[in-house]
């Protein structure tokens, strides 16, 4: 997640993701709260 400060998500909370993929198939990258 890119912020400062403590990392975590809320429920509801709108972000903005790429997915990238990995071993275990597709995941999220540059989660940014918008």
């Amino acid at each position: 997640i890119n912020t400062t400060g403590f990392k975590s998500l809320n429920e509801g909370d709108r972000v903005s993701f790429d997915i990238e993929e990995g071993q275990k198939g597709p995941s999220a990258a540059n989660v940014t709260v918008v």
